[in-house]
């Protein structure tokens, strides 16, 4: 059996980690294509280095994250390579051009039947729409799989845990061993989101975290860094920009923090499963489960520092989201 992986930005690089062993121990031959949507080599390259994933064998270098641009040229190595499965990740829009790209291939989402419910979102959309070109639904949990019953998905589904789960229950021993050169206390932030690198959100979420007056480091995404350039917002004092950090060191920067403030939905969960207590600045998120066991709290930006003195990890937060051996079950879950 053949499949076609394709990723194209951070998480997907971090999910196809544990994967890409699991399906090499099934005997399973995997074909990576690179879609490009993540070009910065702190954002892509870093990840294939770090964490051993098989270098692609197409790099699309495309350097969009249009999916009408992607979708083509992902579909002229579906006809080339005429793998059994397309494998997609996630919601993004390397996600969505893939399961489009697929044809008559029959399409495997990992992370399938999650809901914001927040149309607004294009990841919401991508997530729906994906589901629906599906074949096979690798289902999180058992809230995901109810999710797709509930609105009559035809694919075959399966509940197999979170792969990032499994990347973190492989990785976190190593990352403890790092060195981090940043003074303790402080909070890690992530901002990337579209909605959240609109001037005036991004402003008033800049000065949440200003008035909180807490030490902040803040990796700053590509995105983030070109609004904050563009529209002249400057950072307070007690935030310490650095550019964006590997796999490994991220995990390291997440064991050390006291809280984290984030827009990412694998930084909510990285926080849960590390037992970090976070800050989600969205007004939704698909990983639910976090917020209802008291872990992480969705806040306006008007409310983030309020929030964050307020945010705590609760000692009786139950397992979520898998055991840490998803990969084996999706793994073999593609077999017929």
């Amino acid at each position: 059996m053949r499949i076609l992986s394709v990723v194209g930005n951070r998480p997907q690089f971090i999910k196809s980690a544990p994967l890409s062993v699991a399906l090499r121990d099934a005997g399973i031959e995997e074909v990576v294509l690179h879609s490009g949507q993540h070009w910065d080599p702190a954002m892509s390259q870093v990840f294939f280095d770090e964490l051993s994933i098989p270098e692609p064998a197409y790099r699309l270098e495309l350097r969009t994250s249009e999916i009408d641009a992607m979708a083509p040229a992902i579909r002229d190595v579906v006809e080339r390579e005429r793998p059994d499965w397309v494998l997609v990740y996630g919601d993004t829009n390397t996600t969505a051009a893939g399961a489009r790209a697929a044809g008559d291939t029959p399409v495997a989402h990992v992370e399938a039947g999650l809901r914001s419910f927040d149309l607004s979102m294009p990841e919401e959309r991508n997530r729906i729409e994906v589901d629906r070109l599906s074949a096979l639904l690798l289902a999180p949990d058992t809230r995901s799989a109810e999710q797709l019953a509930s609105e009559g998905i035809g694919g075959r589904v399966e509940v197999v845990g979170d792969v990032m789960a499994d990347a973190t229950r492989l990785f976190e021993p190593i990352a403890r061993r790092l060195e981090l050169h940043f003074d303790k206390p402080f909070v890690v932030v992530t901002i990337h989101r579209q909605a959240n690198t609109e001037p005036e959100r991004l402003r008033a979420i800049v000065a949440g975290l200003a008035e909180s007056g807490r030490p902040f480091v803040f990796p700053v995404h590509p995105r983030t860094l070109h609004a904050l350039d563009e529209h002249g917002i400057s950072l307070p004092r007690n935030v310490q920009a650095i550019d964006p950090l590997g796999y490994l060191e991220m995990l390291a920067l997440l064991i050390g923090a006291e809280a984290v403030v984030t827009d990412s939905g694998g930084v909510q969960k990285e926080a849960y499963w590390l037992r970090v207590p976070c800050v989600t600045v969205r007004p939704s998120t698909e990983w639910v489960d976090t917020v209802t066991a008291g872990a992480n709290t969705l806040v306006e930006p008007g409310r983030l520092a309020a929030a964050l003195q307020e945010a705590r990890y609760p000692p009786d937060a139950p397992e979520l989201y898998g055991d840490g051996h998803a990969a084996e079950r999706v793994a073999a879950a593609l077999y017929p």
